[in-house]
């Protein structure tokens, strides 16, 4: 008899009682596969700034395509995903990613290196939004806990991605990038196993969530549309901030401190490693003292690691990193809950949206600060970005929506 992740049998009346840890488990190593393979672009930087002479506005552009193509197409994504469901579409998104990575191994100048990595975009925007909502679906109630273990897969994944490419990719060159492509592949792989799950157990999901619906917290749309922007506004204070770190950190490391490029690399794994673990951190938070708090504390309250992190020694400034993305990673995995929480009839679309608004800010935020850093500096540019988590302090004004209480 056919038995799902879970190791029960199709058609057993608890399938989809409680939650799936095995899916869930599944779905966040995909995306700790899928965030890998994309941060090995960053980590390129140096590499391809070296090779082909790129000014640091091309560097900056390259990171703008490659987030737009991972936002764009999301919400469109997730929308058509709430009305019609397609699972193996998180598969079949995966091969895009391996077509680009394939590119961008022998990639032979910028604008090659351009459509490579839009590739590459175009299946990290097919893999968030339904793999966010296969996520939710497996969550049994414990929506934030769900969503954190997802996005902590790719936190860690985007933090072992600049590692690898110190051992790998900066060693042997460019062309060492296809070896990435067998992550794709493993990728691909387990999300055609995923996409049988949520095939064989689709119908009786559909059937629960309406019936969540019905119960549903509701306010008043004036209120979900202010709490929607405020929320757009924290994502924007993250992520530009987040860009600055992410493109230009080991730069500023290379500059101030005469570290090589693979010190600079093991410095940014060690922010991302700590971007990781914050976000499992803000999920169990979430669950048990309200998403609101989590957001206020996680901008706001890295504010005073990121001003400090510009003017200390090479220990104080990775301690200062280390601090930032611990405390400020918390607040991502209650953002796109709590926003599913005021609109619970749209999972796919919110959730494509706001992982569309974390690329698209992000590589908008690295473009502006690649060509700001053109005009000053890269020291300067981290004194400016160090200022954005102090916008979090506009989420005192979110109204209380506290997670439902579970039956017992």
């Amino acid at each position: 008899m056919m038995k799902d992740l879970m190791g029960k049998i199709v058609g057993h009346p608890q399938l989809t009682e409680g939650t799936a840890y095995a899916v869930l488990a599944t779905i966040g190593t995909c995306h700790l596969l899928n965030d890998m393979i994309q941060s090995v672009i960053p980590a390129l930087y140096p590499l391809l700034k070296e090779s082909y002479g790129f000014s640091f506005a091309q560097i900056g552009v390259i990171t703008l395509v490659f987030q737009l193509t991972s936002s764009v197409f999301q919400p469109f994504v997730g929308s058509y995903a709430d009305r019609h469901p397609q699972p193996y579409s998180l598969a079949a998104g995966m091969c895009f990613t391996l077509a680009g990575l394939v590119a961008l191994a022998f990639s032979p100048g910028f604008a090659p290196l351009l459509l490579s990595v839009a590739l590459i975009g175009c299946g990290s925007s097919v893999f968030h939004p339904e793999a966010s909502r296969v996520a939710q679906l497996a969550s049994g109630g414990r929506k934030s806990l769900a969503q954190s273990i997802f996005q902590v897969g790719g936190n860690g994944g985007s933090a072992i991605g600049p590692l690898l490419a110190a051992v790998v990719v900066i060693p042997y060159g460019q062309h060492a990038v296809g070896w990435f492509a067998l992550a794709a592949l493993a990728a691909a792989l387990l999300l055609g196993r995923v996409g049988r799950w949520y095939a064989l157990v689709l119908q009786r999901i559909r059937e629960r969530r309406r019936a969540s619906l019905a119960a549903a917290h509701s306010l008043p749309e004036r209120t979900v549309r202010k709490a929607m922007a405020i929320l757009v506004l924290m994502i924007f204070s993250k992520y530009f901030f987040n860009a600055c770190m992410t493109s230009y950190f080991t730069f500023f490391l290379i500059g101030k401190f005469g570290l090589s490029v693979q010190q600079s690399q093991l410095c940014l794994f060690a922010y991302l490693a700590a971007f990781a673990a914050g976000t499992l951190l803000g999920g169990v938070l979430g669950d048990r003292y309200g998403r609101k708090y989590v957001i206020l504390f996680s901008i706001l309250g890295s504010a005073p690691f990121s001003l400090a992190l510009p003017y200390l020694n090479l220990g104080g400034t990775i301690a200062m990193a280390v601090a930032t993305g611990l405390v400020i990673a918390s607040a991502f995995s209650a953002i796109v809950v709590y926003a599913t929480d005021l609109k619970p009839d749209k999972v796919g679309m919110i959730a494509g949206v706001f992982f569309g608004l974390m690329f698209g800010l992000g590589g908008i935020g690295s473009a502006f600060f690649g060509w700001l850093a053109d005009m000053t500096s890269v020291g300067f540019i981290f004194k400016v970005s160090t200022w954005l988590p102090l916008l979090g302090v506009v989420a005192v004004w979110l109204p209380d929506v506290r997670p439902a209480r579970r039956k017992a």
